[in-house]
């Protein structure tokens, strides 16, 4: 199942990715972790040290042999450069398993069972030149082309703000997590990702963080209703974790929120139909808005009709 954290900046969304990764993996879950976000914090909150967690190799800095890889024999794809971040899978494009032997993998660094993966930061090459887009598009390209089966997470530390929207990267989840502390400016994310999510069919569910008290959990409640899911209040074991301490237990009632998060995801179904048909969506708009034009060719030619998913067995 491919899962997002996403919340505004300071609302704590790497600290929920990171327990509910570790959450996975202590209970011998099969996990990959991307840190997709421009600041790139989830290996450090997954246990890395800076320097570790620094050297994993960035996907963003390794798109060109990623997409020919992709690619395979398609040939609907003239060429890697020739794809962009929207390409969906089509008949010879090399589908990805979970954890497999492919390139996006291989670049992995694996902490305490979890396979970790990340885009990379912004660099001095980067700055007044491009976009964080570009860094997330490996992302967007992984999450197309990925046959995840049941039982096999794939968990996602987004951009903050409503960035995610920026492309259809935020179709490509079974469930986006909305991390949101109990403050006017931590709902109002929530409201601009329902808005923006309405006509696409997807899954929101608020989490709430930073929660003191009673009432912080009926302020939630007022203004997210019943996509508040739960909620993870402060924490001697998260302060512990932020502290480089291991050893101290997580709460009972946080890892009650952990275990509510896990069900959630588990009772989601895939429909890999719709999961194609929104990437031709997606794909369609972005080579009739810049793509084609970019690409010097009409990439809206890219599209396989009658490409299907080989859905896995259950």
């Amino acid at each position: 199942m491919k899962v997002a954290f996403v919340g505004k900046g300071g609302s704590g969304k790497t600290t929920l990715s990171a327990l509910f990764v570790r959450h996975l993996a202590g209970r011998g879950l099969p996990v990959v972790a991307i840190d997709a976000d421009i600041n790139q914090h989830l290996g450090v909150a997954l246990g890395l040290d800076e320097g570790r967690a620094a050297k994993i190799p960035a996907l963003g800095d390794r798109l060109a042999e990623l997409k020919e890889h992709l690619r395979g024999a398609n040939p609907r794809i003239s060429s890697a450069a020739a794809m962009v971040k929207t390409t969906p899978p089509g008949s010879g494009s090399r589908l990805l398993r979970f954890r497999g032997d492919d390139p996006f993998h291989e670049a992995g660094q694996e902490v305490d069972g979890v396979t970790l993966l990340a885009t990379g930061p912004f660099n001095d090459d980067d700055l007044g030149v491009a976009c964080y887009h570009s860094k997330t598009g490996a992302v967007e390209l992984y999450l197309n082309h990925l046959v995840d089966g049941a039982g096999e997470y794939v968990v996602v530390d987004m951009t903050a703000g409503a960035d995610t929207f920026a492309s259809g990267l935020f179709t490509r989840f079974d469930l986006m997590f909305l991390v949101a502390e109990p403050t006017r400016k931590g709902v109002g994310v929530y409201r601009q990702y329902t808005e923006y999510a309405r006509d696409y069919d997807v899954a929101i569910r608020v989490v709430g963080n930073k929660v003191q008290s009673e009432e912080d959990v009926a302020y939630l409640r007022e203004h997210v209703g019943d996509d508040l899911l739960t909620w993870v209040g402060q924490s001697a074991a998260v302060r512990a974790l932020e502290q480089g301490r291991d050893g101290v237990s997580l709460e009972d009632g946080n890892t009650a929120a952990l275990d509510r998060m896990r069900a959630e995801v588990d009772g989601r179904v895939k429909d890999w139909d719709e999961f194609q048909r929104q990437a031709v969506e997606f794909h369609v708009k972005n080579a009739r808005s810049w793509a084609s034009r970019a690409a010097g060719e009409d990439l809206e030619a890219q599209v396989d009709p009658g490409f299907r998913f080989p859905v896995p067995a259950s």
